[in-house]
């Protein structure tokens, strides 16, 4: 059965005019002659992609061939992006992760949904959007978009750019529009009449003897594929906003004083100071009046945006050039080469900048001395005494995870601690390891000596605390900005404004064609669209008419088969 097949298909692909068509071939690529005749000799040509051979219908494929022809296939790729719709809607029946602040995913879609919110969160849906998965299902279709259209596109052009004028009677009168008229007169001089009433419809005519071919807007054969490159670049830039640098959508808290840095970046932003003004009672909505409501009416927060040049690194005082100030309000944001920063919220309450703790003996109070442990840049190391206290772990959002091990909650300085690494006199050789909470509050709620005993396995030896007010200081206020960075959206709108232009290039524009050959006083005529039949038949029977040739434009329709 195979090798008939294979026989057939080696006895089809060379033309009676003698042209050697490539295997896969409809439509001789020279004269237009299906090559199949004795298959459906009266059905109407299949004129898709002109007839040309594609890649995808190589013989006796190897691997990358069938890789090839997969992806190269409509069918799969409906199924991937039919797959991806699927997975889209899911992904949307709760709020994903990225919309919260700072939640414990975990507990979160438990408490709030129940248990199919905790099977929603195991299933991995609370995070559908970059999930592996879904990631790969839009390389898929991005695979699909490339090979589908290289697989059409090269043979298509390669057809379109070297149409020979002359057609096989066969070729034209299995045109979906059809004609054989009995004309008066030599086929040349009509061939020649008839051509520049043709190019007033606005075609581009070409003549050879008694044989013309005229064709218009056949840029809108390329609108899908236009469409394809949009819809790539689309999902290109889409994809490239998973990559560090190039994507930011994150919630910072600043206190006022010190500037600080932006994850990911190499951009320092200082909180120079924060003001709010409040409704005052005859000025609040009537709905909040008389209920001792406070109401900001606008509030402000003036920014100072420094890039790092050098010292960037942990315990390193850094070296900061300042690039821009701007007072950020409501819808006012900050807007520097991309990076904005959206006035979020704020706080009043005071925010530690630095503390003076004494490292003493936890046993005899004897004190070793103080040093000055600053928030935001902590030294890499202390000298206290005869003791070494070297910063090992920060933390500006203190938090035991599921697993009950230490975690960075947030970049936010809700619960600042740090973990010490404390060498000296009467130590091990490693050292012990100490943790350090600056407020109390936090001391307490973490249970700062028992986790010390834990790390140590033993009694404490020393103990970390400040003595007086002195020696902390303070920010009087936090403003939470919302900072985001995204370099791929220019690509997004590009992608998508590359994809209407596709739309519009296939929805608006029509290619159209018309052959026509006279045999010894006999027109034969066949035409071709991608849309709109009838205005295709209406000029044709306008063209016609001109000739002396009254056709009605129904007439025109072939409804299979050849003519007598």
């Amino acid at each position: 059965m195979n090798e008939q097949t294979g026989n057939s298909r080696i006895q089809n692909t060379k033309c009676e005019c003698g042209h050697q068509n490539p295997v896969g071939t409809v439509l001789c690529e020279a004269c237009g002659k299906p090559l199949n005749e004795e298959a459906a000799a009266q059905d109407l040509l299949e004129m898709r992609y002109d007839g040309v051979a594609r890649r995808s219908q190589k013989d006796n494929p190897g691997v990358i061939d069938r890789v090839w022809n997969f992806f190269s296939s409509v069918k799969v790729a409906i199924y991937l992006i039919t797959i991806t719709t699927i997975g889209a809607m899911l992904g949307s029946i709760y709020p994903q992760e990225s919309t919260f602040l700072n939640i414990d995913a975990s507990v979160y879609y438990q408490e709030n949904y129940g248990q199919l919110g905790h099977i929603y969160y195991l299933l991995g849906l609370s995070h559908t959007y970059t999930s592996w998965w879904f990631v790969l299902l839009l390389v898929l279709i991005g695979a699909s978009l490339v090979i589908c259209s290289l697989d059409r596109v090269l043979p298509l052009y390669k057809a379109l750019s070297r149409q020979r004028i002359p057609k096989h009677l066969s070729f034209l009168k299995r045109q979906r529009v059809s004609l054989e008229a009995d004309i008066h007169g030599d086929g040349v001089q009509w061939v020649e009449h008839v051509a520049p009433k043709i190019r007033k419809k606005g075609y581009r005519v070409r003549t050879d003897g008694s044989t013309l071919l005229a064709e218009k807007q056949r840029f809108s054969r390329w609108g899908p594929y236009v469409l394809h490159i949009g819809l790539i670049v689309f999902l290109l830039a889409v994809l490239a906003r998973g990559l560090p640098g190039l994507h930011m959508d994150t919630h910072m808290a600043f206190p006022e004083g010190q500037p600080k840095l932006i994850p990911d970046t190499s951009y320092y932003l200082q909180n120079d100071g924060f003001s709010v003004q409040f409704y005052s009672e005859e000025d609040l909505p009537k709905e909040f009046q008389g209920k001792g409501k406070i109401l900001p009416e606008k509030f402000e927060t003036k920014a100072i945006l420094y890039e790092c040049l050098a010292g960037c690194e942990l315990g390193e005082e850094p070296q900061l050039k300042e690039v821009m100030r701007h007072n950020i309000e409501v819808n006012h944001p900050l807007n520097y080469e991309g990076l904005k920063a959206y006035q979020f919220d704020y706080d009043l309450t005071p925010t530690l900048i630095s503390v003076t703790p004494a490292l003493t003996d936890a046993v005899t109070g004897e004190e070793y001395g103080t040093f000055k442990l600053d928030m935001n840049y902590p030294e890499k190391a202390y000298k206290v005494g005869p003791y070494t206290l070297t910063v090992k772990d920060l933390y500006t959002d203190f938090g035991l995870n599921a697993d009950g091990k230490p975690a960075n909650m947030s970049s936010n300085p809700n619960a600042p601690a740090f973990l010490f690494l404390i060498e000296g006199p009467d130590l091990p050789e490693t050292g012990v390891q100490y943790f350090y909470f600056p407020k109390q509050i936090d001391k307490e709620r973490f249970q700062q000596d028992a986790l010390n005993r834990q790390l140590g396995g033993g009694e404490l030896k020393f103990d970390l605390q400040v003595s007086s007010m002195e020696n902390v200081e303070l920010s009087e206020s936090t403003t939470y900005l919302n900072i985001r960075i995204d370099k791929a959206m220019p690509f997004v709108w590009v992608g998508a404004g590359i994809g209407m232009l596709g739309l519009v290039l296939g929805f608006y524009f029509q290619h159209r064609r018309i052959w026509l050959r006279v045999d010894h006083g006999v027109l034969t005529l066949g035409a071709h669209t991608n849309k709109n039949w009838f205005g295709l038949r209406r000029e044709i029977a306008a063209v016609l008419k001109e000739m002396d040739l009254d056709v009605d434009e129904k007439s025109l329709v072939n409804n299979g088969g050849s003519k007598a």
